[in-house]
């Protein structure tokens, strides 16, 4: 782990609290809130303690706390402070500065304290859809601006997916009560991020549906012996980094005329690729969704398009 970021430069710290690189200065300057390290170039770099402050400090402020009176408290009235406040978006704000904390840190304990927290007046899936997707979110800004190490991201995801896999057993020793639908979740070939795909198989197995869940990178012609099903199937995955943009439509028309056209059959496509692409002819029996909807989508069983 020698590579992994615990110093921070103040554009780092922007990408992260979401505070401009200019006010940082003048908190810096004018209130004397943050002390940075220089190097010899006379350039600033600040530890994961000034980081973490600068969370606390985001989180009062964006409350509506002035900056004037957050300069008068001391480090520990500033944690205190923060962690008092019971307005939704600002419980929301925090549990996220606790998430990026943890990452960094590699962090368990808090990790794991911050979830109980929630779980304790929360449903797992209000947790998922209000807590842990922005967060995931802010994980994918950070990645793209080299801001996190891939490190990092792998220990939260694990971490997130391990809850999503404990409720997941929970409500798997349940036989399925509705059969009008069957559903095969999958990854297309070469693409391996299923976090979103887990949580997909938790939600449609808790509302009483069978789930076939086969995981990471799967070929389109592995999906042939699905063709022999009577029951109505449903197969549903998620573009992250593949199939390249370039390559969704010949993915889509291969997939149709494979699989789809061949069975009573839909294809749900959901992830970040699909928000890329605005030039997509898309098969009858194929849909986008988004995110946030799959829930009511596979409840109402009913698609509604993106």
């Amino acid at each position: 782990m020698n590579n992994v970021k615990t110093l921070f430069s103040i554009k780092d710290l922007e990408n992260i609290s979401g505070i401009k690189a200019h006010t940082i200065r003048i908190w810096e300057k004018r209130y004397k809130l943050l002390s940075p390290n220089r190097t010899e170039t006379n350039i600033r770099w600040y530890n994961t303690k000034s980081l973490q402050k600068l969370l606390n400090i985001t989180l009062l402020y964006n409350d509506g706390v002035k900056i004037s009176k957050i300069s008068n408290l001391s480090e520990e009235e500033i944690i205190l402070e923060s962690r008092s406040i019971v307005s939704e978006k600002a419980v929301q704000n925090l549990f996220i500065n606790e998430m990026k904390i943890a990452m960094l840190n590699f962090d368990h304990t808090l990790f794991e304290s911050s979830y109980q927290k929630l779980k304790e007046v929360l449903s797992f899936n209000d947790i998922y859809v209000s807590y842990f997707l922005p967060f995931l979110h802010e994980i994918g800004l950070l990645w793209q601006t080299d801001t996190i190490n891939p490190a990092q991201e792998h220990f939260i995801t694990s971490l997130i997916k391990q809850k999503i896999l404990v409720n997941t057993e929970k409500v798997q020793g349940v036989a399925p009560t509705r059969h009008d639908n069957r559903f095969v979740l999958f990854l297309p070939e070469n693409e391996i991020h299923e976090l979103g795909l887990n949580y997909t198989h938790y939600e449609i197995i808790k509302s009483g549906y069978s789930s076939i869940y086969l995981g990471q990178s799967i070929p389109i012609n592995c999906l042939k012996p699905f063709l022999g099903y009577q029951d109505k199937i449903t197969f549903i995955t998620y573009f992250t980094v593949e199939p390249t943009s370039e390559k969704i439509q010949d993915y889509l028309n291969e997939f149709d005329n494979k699989i789809i056209s061949k069975c009573d059959g839909e294809l749900w496509v959901l992830g970040r690729k699909i928000n890329q692409i605005d030039d997509i002819l898309l098969p009858e029996n194929i849909k986008f969704l988004k995110v946030p909807e799959i829930i009511e989508t596979i409840q109402k069983n009913s698609v509604q398009l993106v």
